[in-house]
């Protein structure tokens, strides 16, 4: 059998909508949307470049009902551009885009295939023989079914892939569509499981490979790090050597924990912060990158983030534009999770006891006097706030909200001197 190479790549996403960037003016918000076209793309040049025998994807190649023509137009671009290559895209759908408009309207170009939802179906590479391609996709959103128990025995004397858009032994953090086992995987017979579903990068097994290649392009800060998918050398009907993880995306998302616990003063913060930022665009490789920052620990500097919290915050992002520009970095968040030391404090002990342990029946009656005059003395206040406003709640019946608490706790001990 000759050798032969593939990419198996998943949840591409393409078109995906992003919520939450038009909060910030600022935000790169087009680099962004085009991200996913960006990283599919860059993956079809590189399957050319390196002459690869064929691409598969594990579903999910677009979000939901697709609304816009050039979605497709835009797929069956790219995936023309590796039919003109003689490399075959082979793919099932996934849970986001079972039945879609494109599966009913739009025919690939061959030999590009798109595999049957009905019931599991096995093909055959015109271009790589020996080797069989068995996969099934989703027929609708919710497939409570382990659709693997069906797939058809190993091909004697090929090279069997699995493909399925499924949820593996129950991985957190996601539907559990197609549910299946590992152990089953392992026992099936074929010599390598191409997975989708689970967006973050994962190897379930070695003999055969089970694996997760992740999403294409990060979409959200909660899909940060490196994005892309795993390129399979095979040789004499084995995988050469562990799969290779490519990235492709155009844009990285970084969450940046600012350990602040030796940062005495504004300036040494914005020091750490401008260290901290260079360091990540240099490993971007060009990228644009999304960051997002949080400051924490115990830190003597508490007092200042606390009462300048916010101009430290614009200072922080002034420094990401100063260290790379606004075609490099983008400074989605900062977010503020620091600590007074505990072996600086100077106040008494009742004191601190009162800002950390507060009698909240005693406080709750004390704000919820003073809320209700607030309310007596201007009658249209209450209306105008809304009844879930804190300031209503407290005059209506003594409710304290835990994060004005934590709030006021936060400037006492700054205030009081804890730091």
């Amino acid at each position: 059998m000759p050798s032969f190479r593939f990419v198996h790549c998943a949840d591409l996403h393409i078109d995906s909508p992003l919520r939450g960037l038009e909060a910030d003016p600022d935000a790169p918000v087009d680099r962004i949307r085009r991200a996913t076209r960006d990283a599919f793309s860059s993956l079809v040049k590189y399957a050319i470049d390196q002459r690869v025998d064929f691409v598969l994807a594990a579903g999910d190649l677009y979000d939901g009902e697709w609304q816009d023509w050039r979605t497709g137009q835009f797929l069956m671009s790219e995936i023309g551009r590796l039919s003109r290559a003689g490399i075959p895209f082979v793919a099932v759908s996934g849970n986001h885009d079972a039945r879609s408009i494109i599966t009913r309207k739009l025919t690939m170009p061959e030999p590009a295939k798109l595999l049957r939802t009905d019931k599991p179906e096995t093909w055959h590479p015109p271009n790589v023989p020996g080797v069989a391609i068995h996969g099934q996709g989703f027929a609708t959103q919710a497939v409570p079914d382990d659709l693997s128990r069906s797939f058809p025995v190993p091909s004697p004397g090929e090279f069997n892939i699995g493909i399925l858009h499924s949820n593996a032994d129950g991985r957190p953090g996601h539907e559990n569509y197609a549910p299946c086992s590992v152990v089953n995987l392992r026992n099936h017979g074929y010599d390598y499981w191409a997975l989708g579903h689970i967006h973050t990068r994962a190897v379930l097994g070695e003999d055969p490979w089970i694996v997760y290649p992740g999403n294409l392009q990060g979409r959200h800060i909660r899909e940060e790090g490196p994005r892309g998918a795993m390129l399979v050398t095979v040789t004499e009907n084995r995988i050469a050597s562990e799969p290779e993880f490519v990235p492709f995306d155009t844009v990285r998302w970084l969450r940046i924990n600012m350990d602040l616990s030796s940062a005495n003063d504004e300036e040494a913060i914005l020091s750490a912060g401008r260290r901290l930022l260079n360091q990540a665009v240099e490993q971007a490789d060009g990228r644009l990158l999304a960051v997002r920052i949080v400051l924490c620990g115990e830190t003597p500097a508490y007092a200042a983030i606390v009462r300048n919290g916010t101009d430290i915050c614009e200072k922080l992002r002034a420094e990401a534009l100063a260290v790379a520009g606004r075609d490099a970095i983008w400074l989605e968040k900062v977010s503020v999770d620091v600590r007074p030391p505990r072996t600086t404090s100077a106040l008494p002990n009742g004191i601190l006891a009162g800002i950390e342990n507060p009698d909240l029946a005693a406080l709750g009656a004390s704000a919820a006097g003073y809320a209700k005059d607030l309310m007596d003395r201007l009658p249209s206040l209450s209306s105008e706030l809304g009844n879930e406003h804190p300031a209503v709640q407290m005059g209506r019946d003594g409710t304290l909200p835990a994060d004005i608490l934590e709030r006021a706790r936060t400037l006492l001990r700054a205030e009081l001197g804890e730091v």
